[in-house]
């Protein structure tokens, strides 16, 4: 069975009622009641955060990594990742007055308690999948760095956030706890992971990816640092698309995404490169790919295009572009456009608002659904954690900087910035 995200695995308690304190309706929308471009992100960001409460095990706080978002739903497995994310979520929730303070509070401490006190790790690394109410390893997944740094991501917005002494304490000890230099496995890049029946991956963090925001967690460690010159051991290839020249890899959208959606890379570089201006380009560039191949997929236009590693109707499918990636189908993937959001704010809400104008069955009790096909009239029936947190998140920070202003207060991210070079763009 496929074992991450990278290597093309989607996998995915009855819902919680919790006590809403917002005036959006549950309910669709009626063409009556047109949403606002602002509205419309805060009615997006609302519905994300309610799937990360009610699709969560209350007493570990684990997020499933997948949900129905109709009907019973039977998944039990979560991904530590999606938790990751739900713990940006609760700091969302509770900013906005989208859930009762007090629940999204318990429920933080209860996620950080678990994690700290009874989820199993190795080296404080974490593993990928697990049941969202045992802990108990899921698929023989691996011990995975990737995974482990975006839960760290959420752990460390939470102890940001929350005024807490309790929630600072059990925060620091999940992030102090980890043992990047372990991670290295020798080398000068951290490790994909670690499987107790085989030891360390063969796959490195070698190369541009999502990798960003894991390396500022490990040279930023104040327990098990690993050198700043570990951030210049990673490669980062130019591609050209027409005029547009940029840093990226063969893969997704998605790995221009994943680190800004905590780290606010705004205004400054390293010795190599702007990479929320970089970002940008990637954006633009998949747009006009999308475009181009309007005349194979004729829904695709200015107005609708994105695609990113994502369900379709033939399974979890990493596919992209440019180059072109994967079986393309003409499948559009919410998540592309809306995790872009900061990026090209006008192109990406107008995929955002056209979605909900003309594809009223992909708009959901939880947001978008993680991909539909406009021509099959295929709406995918389950709802991806790390596809929902990323456009959640991304949203936030268009409207307020709601993530980067809280997340940038931890000065173990703002030294490995500076050790590392950045400065002012």
């Amino acid at each position: 069975m496929p074992l991450s995200r990278r290597e093309f695995l989607g996998g995915a308690v009855g819902s919680i009622s919790c006590a809403l304190l917002t005036s959006f309706p549950i309910g669709s929308r009626h063409d009556h009641e047109p949403y606002n471009k602002d509205s419309l992100l805060l009615e997006l960001e609302r519905r994300s955060c309610l799937f990360f409460f009610e699709q969560a095990d209350p007493a570990t706080g684990m997020v499933k990594d997948r949900a129905r978002h109709t009907g019973p739903d039977t998944h039990t497995i979560s991904s530590i990742a999606a938790t990751g994310f739900g713990l940006s979520a609760l700091c969302i929730a509770h900013a906005n007055k989208f859930l009762q303070p007090a629940d999204a509070l318990s429920r933080v401490r209860a996620t950080l308690e678990f994690l700290a006190r009874r989820m199993p790790h190795e080296h404080g690394f974490f593993y990928h999948f697990v049941d969202m109410h045992t802990a108990e390893r899921a698929f023989k997944s691996e011990i995975s760095s990737i995974d482990t740094a975006l839960l760290l991501l959420g752990v460390l917005h939470a102890r940001a956030y929350f005024d807490s002494s309790d929630i600072r304490q059990l925060a620091t000890e999940i992030y102090e706890r980890v043992d990047w230099q372990w991670m290295m496995n020798g080398g000068e890049t951290l490790d994909h992971g670690y499987k107790p029946e085989t030891g360390f991956l063969k796959s490195r963090w070698d190369s541009y990816s999502e990798l960003k925001g894991m390396y500022l967690l490990a040279i930023g460690s104040p327990s098990h640092p690993i050198p700043a010159s570990s951030w210049e051991a990673w490669r980062r290839p130019i591609y050209e698309y027409g005029e547009l020249r940029y840093i990226s890899a063969p893969a997704p959208l998605f790995i221009h995404q994943s680190a800004h959606a905590w780290i606010d890379f705004r205004h400054q570089r390293d010795a190599h490169a702007d990479y929320f201006e970089n970002s940008t380009i990637a954006t633009l560039a998949h747009k006009r790919f999308c475009v181009s191949l309007h005349d194979k997929y004729p829904w695709y236009s200015d107005s609708l295009w994105g695609i990113t590693a994502s369900d379709s109707e033939h399974g979890y499918v990493v596919w992209g572009g440019p180059p072109a990636m994967g079986p393309i189908d003409g499948t559009v993937v919410p998540c592309a456009a809306a995790g872009s959001l900061v990026f090209m704010p006008e192109d990406c809400r107008l995929v955002v608002k056209t979605v909900l104008d003309h594809y009223p069955k992909a708009w959901t009790r939880y947001g978008f659904v993680d991909a539909f096909h406009p021509k099959d009239d295929w709406y995918d029936p389950e709802i991806v954690g790390i596809d929902q947190g990323i456009a959640l998140l991304t949203a936030e920070n268009l409207r307020d900087a709601g993530v980067w202003k809280v997340f940038m207060r931890n000065q173990e991210i703002q030294r490995a910035m500076k050790a590392v070079g950045f400065h002012r763009a």
